[in-house]
């Protein structure tokens, strides 16, 4: 499952970290590692962006990044 299929309030763990390298680059700076617990808060009125919940900050990402994180939910 990727990050973008994710609901409000559901939790899961990221995977692993995908997409050309300097965008992956730039999703692993922002904290988006393997083995990091991510919560969605809220999804824009149009769907696009979302805003997840991640070491004690929120982060705003397009769907179009967040289609290349995979995630597993617990």
């Amino acid at each position: 499952m990727t990050l973008d299929k994710l609901k409000i309030g559901q939790q899961a763990k990221i995977i692993s970290v995908g997409g050309e390298e300097s965008l992956r680059c730039h999703l692993l700076d922002m904290g988006l590692i393997p083995k990091t617990s991510v919560s969605v808060r809220r999804i824009a009125p149009m769907g696009d962006p979302i805003e997840i919940s991640l070491r004690g900050y929120e982060l705003t990402l397009r769907l179009e990044d967040a289609k290349k994180i995979e995630v597993s939910v617990y």
